[in-house]
């Protein structure tokens, strides 16, 4: 424990002191991460020794995955939001639905082992975008306003949106496989988590910001503590949505944005510690993510998992983007730029978790597929980021011209 715990916290000091340089490069933070897992975890040097269950790395990448929606959401410029809301609409309402159907198709054509249900399962668990792995995206304001804006939404609601889509199809598959389950209410269960998600992240952050504006009006909050209030924020929104019934997801990302709308005077210096505290909970979950799941999921991959992780971040998810947007004034290259950044990570590594609890037939070649698009969605997206976005700036400049 102790040899796993020196090396964790020296891997942490020394991205720490050369993080801020990375980001100007293209290898990003989850490529580094990840890789660090794979040498020094069971597949390479084999001196981690993260005896990480199945429930303990889904409440890491669940914790993580609300952190980061939360104060992202709480960045979003909502004035430019507004102008330009049809993007995201289009996104979440039309180019969502479309990505899940592409993958189906794909999975059918694939994967004939697998069940109709398990398959609707894998073109739904890859289909929700990372906030956190497309931050130098949606974060650079070389890339334009509205796209940034819109990508940053979609990545914040289309993994709420997704958890009751999944839970519809994984109640489906468990009753077909004979092992139990009773009917499933589509309706009611997709209200039921966007609903309460949503009102739990209005409710509590309304209070918590008047929270704060009280105690920071009598100067109650000093230096020491003022990094704790967002982030437990964060976590109360995502812990009591999911133990009411709804979508922490949800609540996470709704209570973000209201938390940037209504807090503007402290939002700096409140989000930058929650920042901080998401950053460092995406290096651990993709750390154990390197050595814990893909060290030890190398020999299960074929040629059909493969294939259909690549089909998954190009095809699957570029073509309903580029047709969704279609009329919204943007040129084809803005569109392409839309498709491709589309990355994949925390939510599909919790809906694997989801899946193998689920015990399903074919769960384990459903999870390996995760893994593998996840793996190269860190690797490509990773170093296509900075590239693109400089030559989206260029194009950009040139039309402008």
């Amino acid at each position: 424990m102790y040899e796993t715990l020196a090396i964790l916290a020296a891997f942490v000091f020394l991205y720490s002191t050369v993080g801020g340089g990375l980001e100007r490069t293209p290898i990003n933070g989850a490529l580094v991460f990840t890789a660090f897992g794979l040498v020094f975890g069971p597949l390479g040097l084999d001196l981690l020794d993260l005896d990480v269950g199945a429930e303990g790395l889904r409440t890491l990448a669940e914790l993580t995955l609300a952190m980061v929606l939360f104060t992202d959401a709480s960045n979003s410029d909502l004035g430019v939001l507004k102008k330009n809301i049809r993007i995201p609409g289009r996104l979440l309402l039309v180019g969502l639905p479309l990505t899940i159907v592409f993958g189906f198709g794909v999975g059918v054509v694939l994967f004939g082992g697998l069940t109709l249900f398990e398959v609707a399962i894998l073109a739904t668990m890859l289909a929700p975008t990372d906030a956190a792995l497309g931050k130098a995206v949606v974060s650079d304001e070389r890339v334009p306003a509205n796209m940034r804006q819109g990508l940053n939404v979609e990545s914040g609601l289309n993994d709420g949106i997704c958890v009751p889509i999944l839970f519809v199809f994984l109640g489906l598959a468990v009753a077909a496989s004979g092992q139990g389950g009773g009917e499933v209410s589509p309706l009611m269960l997709v209200v039921e988590e966007i609903g309460v998600g949503a009102a739990v992240g209005i409710g509590l952050t309304l209070l918590g910001t008047w929270v704060i504006r009280h105690a920071a009006g009598r100067d109650w909050i000093n230096e020491t503590w003022r990094q704790l209030p967002v982030p437990a924020l964060a976590v109360s929104c995502f812990a009591l949505a999911q133990a009411l019934g709804g979508s922490g997801f949800i609540a996470a990302f709704v209570g973000g944005l209201l938390f940037g709308a209504i807090a503007k005077e402290h939002k700096p210096k409140y989000l930058l510690a929650a920042e901080g505290t998401g950053d460092t909970l995406s290096l651990i979950t993709w750390v154990v993510f390197g050595a814990a799941v893909v060290g030890q999921s190398v020999d299960a991959f074929s040629w059909q998992v493969v294939l259909y992780a690549v089909l998954s971040l190009t095809v699957v998810r570029m073509l309903p983007v580029f047709l969704v947007l279609a009329g919204m004034n943007l040129r084809g290259d803005e569109k392409l730029f839309a498709g491709w950044f589309g990355p994949r990570g925390l939510a599909s590594i919790v809906f694997a978790v989801i899946v193998l609890n689920a015990n399903l037939p074919g769960g384990h070649t459903i999870a390996m597929t995760a893994v593998c698009t996840i793996l190269l969605s860190v690797i490509l997206h990773g170093l296509s980021a900075n590239p693109l976005v400089a030559a989206l700036a260029s194009k950009e400049k040139g039309s402008d011209a």
